[in-house]
């Protein structure tokens, strides 16, 4: 151990990180084991690397932005809504559809401990979120006759909860051997120092490193091979909070499976012109989601000849890859992005402390920077009243008393 720990000090002293052997002496064997073990598995060149360079970019011109065709799928006619549901019917028919669930988020921010996923909505019966999901799932299985295969991307701070959840719940009547669950990776958080961060005294803080990870997390837990194996070739993939996401829309499967493109996305229309929210567009002649920041207002007031407007579409994490697509992706290293977070840490005299504001860097990749490797992909807008009701926190008109209500509504009118 004496070696270890040499080497160690060597590293830590070469990237100004000797913070995080100081409580050494205080702890057990292994403890000790433990902390250098994942100390020299650390990439301490690219995370500081990243904590240097790694910005949110920021568009400065309209000039840097082109629009990105869309449909709206109110306003389809009942011969392209027959159409598209036809094929989409029959993709899901014939077993060529599976979905991924983005479910690494833990319910902090409803004060709930435990998976997001595992969190119940005050329903009649209560369901929770992964309930509900796997209801929709029940539902398309039996109508139309076919298992759709259910991948569940957790994170390692809830992976095992998560597998409990669905064993203490007879994995909701769906079937253990049509449920994979596979973990995304971590990345090392850091102070506005650039110090990594020790969650113990005997742990260095890691935060999962964002939902563009998917890709290579697939990949990893050889879950591609298993998808190939199994025939499909459309992914639909959405996060678990949305309570009136459908994963198996036929019209959303359709219209991408007719559009040629290999990545479709379901949008929500920006009613406010201020809104901040990133929107679909093209950047360097590539599909994007933009952050225009600077001009927000500016922008969202453009249209074409037609009145339409052409940078209001919105991002709801409600997507479709083919399988070549995601294999394609599997083999491609993301970017990351800087994200400013509140997070627990522990101080110089050892103790756990809860800030009350932001206090580090963490860095994700997104799923929407795959978008750039494609020519095009396949807008379609949908109404938000119908099909975006996401539970973030109490706060918010996103929590889940308005999620509830509404998912009831849902359920009596279907």
């Amino acid at each position: 151990m004496e070696d270890r720990l040499n080497e160690v000090k060597k590293i830590l002293k070469k990237y100004n990180q000797e913070h995080l052997i100081q409580f050494y002496p205080e702890l057990t064997d292994e403890q000790k084991t433990s902390l250098l073990n994942q100390i020299v598995k650390i990439d301490f060149e690219e995370i500081l690397n990243l904590y240097e360079s790694s910005k949110l970019e920021v568009l400065n011109s309209t000039e840097d932005i082109e629009p990105l065709d869309y449909s709206v799928k109110a306003d389809l006619s009942k011969a392209e809504y027959k159409q598209l549901t036809s094929l989409g019917v029959k993709a899901i028919k014939s077993g060529k559809v599976g979905v991924i669930t983005l479910a690494g988020g833990q319910g902090s921010r409803l004060g709930f401990n435990g998976p997001k996923g595992t969190f119940c909505l005050d329903t009649t019966p209560r369901k929770s979120l992964f309930e509900i999901l796997c209801n929709y799932l029940k539902s398309s299985s039996k109508k139309y006759k076919t298992i759709i295969p259910w991948y569940i991307m957790t994170s390692t701070n809830n992976y095992f909860d998560t597998i409990s959840f669905f064993e203490q719940n007879n994995f909701f009547d769906y079937g253990r051997s049509n449920i994979m669950f596979f973990v995304q990776d971590n990345m090392p958080i850091v102070d506005t120092n650039g110090k990594l961060v020790l969650s113990e005294i005997y742990k260095v803080n890691l935060a999962s490193n964002g939902n563009g990870n998917l890709f290579s997390a697939l990949k990893k837990a050889n879950l591609i091979k298993d998808m190939e194996q199994k025939k499909l070739q459309w992914l639909f993939v959405g996060g678990i909070d949305n309570v009136l996401l459908n994963p198996l829309d036929p019209i959303f499967i359709g219209y991408t499976i007719n559009s040629k493109c290999e990545v479709g996305s379901k949008t929500l229309f920006k009613d406010n012109p201020c809104d901040t929210s990133w929107i679909f567009a093209r950047k360097n002649k590539k599909p994007a989601i933009a952050d225009c920041e600077n001009f927000t207002e500016e922008i969202s007031k453009l249209t074409n000849n037609k009145g339409k407007f052409l940078y209001r579409e919105k991002n709801m994490l409600a997507h479709i890859f083919s399988l070549k697509a995601i294999t394609k992706m599997a083999n491609i290293k993301f970017p990351y992005h800087r994200a400013f977070r509140k997070n627990a840490f522990v101080n110089f005299e050892g103790m756990k402390e809860v800030p009350d504001k932001p206090n580090i860097y963490k860095f994700e990749q997104f799923v929407f920077d795959s978008f750039s490797y494609f020519n095009n992909i396949a807008l379609l807008r949908v109404d938000a009243n119908e099909e975006f009701a996401p539970i973030k926190d109490f706060t918010s008109k996103y929590n889940p008393e308005i999620a509830a209500k509404r998912y009831e509504e849902l359920i009596l009118n279907s």
